[in-house]
């Protein structure tokens, strides 16, 4: 049938040498005539066909509905996505306009075509919508012809703005019918409501269609904070932020943009609130899934700081696999009260894998570990007694720490500070990066401890005293303390000294004379106990008196201690 129409409208000219007149009409005008002489009958004022199923592709169904060429509808617009459409199938449907491919698109709403006001009755009364053609721009909408001239407000014409508007004028479209009065010959009409419906229908075809797990494509509408909303088609879905993608992603625009297209998963569909939850990093590998056979404990990394915790700091390795750097594991000897101490976000560090818990999805990083440990080389470098110097890093209240290299810090307590006064705070004499010298004083490997003394380094009286003095010299002390085993002489100012084995003071001692409530002449103690430190003492008596507290007496130096600044003497 359409071998023979085609020879009608265009005879062959393959065998002939004679020039051939060229047609006076165009192929579309032959096209339009060839449709309206063997377009489908239907039932007068009606503008319902009917479509036969020719065949099912994975998104259309495409129908002959009489014309040359043939209808498509979405798989959508049936029942279970077309599962059950098969060829041969028949659906009354209506002829809605051409697509690109030049199918017609079809619609399954039933279609009126009044001719006269009875007609308009029926289809106002049936809620039917009814085809018209828009003759014209009118103040605050369209006339279109629905048999009868009826009026469409703009706001109803489902344009969005009044260039749109004017291009409906001389096309045919689909409206309803909201009010009709015979008698004033008034019929108002609503293109808009009949687009809503059919968007609607599509959309719940569509619906109805998803399943969760499915892969859609989609571009994206719009973006959140939280995530993108990606249209579907008539419908949106939420990309929420931690599924697009396993690296950490702080702001959709980062990696999006409106407009893009994108393959996604459906993860889930709430059949209550019609939400749909959608998946794009669900599309590639999970990283965690052969972390365990990838990296080991002890191996070497070098990560991302992606973000900074109290507790610690978490380092991307690879995109979406972190480990944690936990704040205890950051420094061998600087105790870091904050990551921020030593790491910034972005910073590109290396690291050790102390362990990996693939099913926890934890793996734990050691960034001290990528650095030797300062402490094994402690106690060569700053042996026992040996002198240092460095800034003061902070100040307690009972101490200082001092930097003694990079990584190691030791603490003068506050009585080692000075040995002129009693200090109650190290802020009174020192100030942090203040350069200090200091003695160590002990180490302690395990404790990671070191004790320092800056009194040690200053000299004194004692020192003094040491230095010009030697075992076994005479010299003039005062009684200062008596007990059961010892007894403490004062041998200078602030200079004392402990003499062994002395007898304690007897009921017959005499003490020197004193002036006045038995306390002895201070003035002629210092005088006498002068000139015996000078080597001017009288004679000793032939019987030496027992001793008593304030008694000057000679002594013996037995032992000289200039470490720990003690002296022991003997009675001469």
């Amino acid at each position: 049938m359409t071998n023979e129409n085609s020879s009608e409208i265009l005879p062959a000219a393959a065998n002939t040498s004679e020039p051939v007149e060229e047609p006076t009409e165009s192929f579309a005008d032959l096209l339009s005539a060839f449709e309206r002489t063997h377009s489908h009958k239907s039932e007068p004022g009606s503008r319902q066909l009917e479509g036969t199923v020719v065949s099912v592709s994975a998104d259309q169904v495409f129908l002959d509905i009489g014309y040359k060429a043939e209808g498509v509808l979405p798989r959508s617009a049936f029942d279970n996505n077309a599962d059950g459409v098969k060829v041969g199938d028949s659906f009354p449907v209506s002829v809605t306009g051409r697509n690109e491919e030049h199918y017609y698109e079809l619609s399954r709403f039933k279609v009126a075509q009044p001719r006269d006001w009875s007609a308009l009755e029926a289809a106002f009364a049936e809620k039917l919508a009814v085809v018209g053609t828009v003759t014209g721009v009118v103040k605050g909408g369209l006339n279109v012809d629905v048999g009868v001239r009826a009026f469409m407000p703009a706001s109803r014409s489902g344009t969005k703005d009044a260039a749109e508007l004017e291009a409906l004028v001389g096309t045919e479209i689909t409206c309803r019918i909201t009010k009709l009065d015979v008698r004033d010959e008034d019929v108002v009409v609503d293109r808009r409501v009949v687009l809503e419906e059919q968007a609607r229908g599509l959309q719940e075809g569509r619906y109805a269609a998803m399943k969760e797990g499915d892969l859609v494509t989609g571009k994206v509408r719009s973006l959140v904070p939280y995530g993108a909303f990606v249209d579907l088609g008539g419908m949106d879905g939420l990309l929420h932020v931690s599924d697009i993608s396993h690296s950490r992603v702080n702001k959709p625009e980062d990696v999006l943009a409106v407009g893009q297209e994108l393959q996604v998963r459906i993860l889930k569909i709430d059949q209550e609130t019609k939400k749909i939850s959608l998946g794009l990093k669900q599309l590639q590998a999970e990283p965690w899934d052969n972390a365990g056979g990838r990296f080991l404990a002890g191996q070497r990394i070098t990560g991302t700081v992606t973000r900074l915790a109290d507790f610690g700091a978490f380092v991307e390795i690879e995109p979406g696999l972190e480990g944690l750097i936990h704040i205890s594991e950051m420094s061998w000897g600087k105790k870091v009260r904050h990551p921020s101490d030593i790491l910034k976000q972005g910073d590109r560090v290396d690291a050790v894998i102390l362990g990996i818990k693939p099913e926890e999805r934890r793996i734990s990083l050691g960034l001290k570990h990528a650095l030797s440990d300062p402490w094994l080389e402690v106690q060569r470098k700053f042996p026992v007694g040996s002198q240092i110097e460095g800034p003061v890093t902070k100040l307690m209240n009972f101490g200082a720490f001092v930097q003694l290299a990079d990584g190691i810090e030791g603490l003068v307590h506050v009585s080692e500070i000075s040995a002129e006064k009693r200090i109650n705070h190290p802020q009174d004499v020192l100030r942090a990066g203040q350069i200090v010298k200091a003695q160590v004083l002990a180490i302690d490997p395990e404790k990671r401890q070191i004790k320092l003394s800056m009194k040690q380094l200053i000299p004194t009286d004692i020192d003094e005293y040491i230095a010009e003095h030697k075992a076994g010299d005479l010299v003039s002390g005062r009684v200062m303390e008596l007990s059961g085993s010892h007894v403490v002489v004062e041998l200078g100012e602030g200079i004392r000294a402990v003499c062994h084995g002395a007898a304690p003071r007897t009921a017959g001692a005499v003490a020197v004379e004193t002036k006045s409530e038995g306390k002895a002449d201070l003035s002629s103690l210092s005088s006498l106990l002068s000139a015996r430190w000078k080597g001017n003492a009288p004679a000793e008596s032939a019987k030496p008196e027992p001793l008593s507290e304030g008694k000057i007496r000679s002594f013996r130096i037995v032992k000289l201690d200039a470490e720990g600044k003690k002296i022991e003497v003997e009675l001469a």
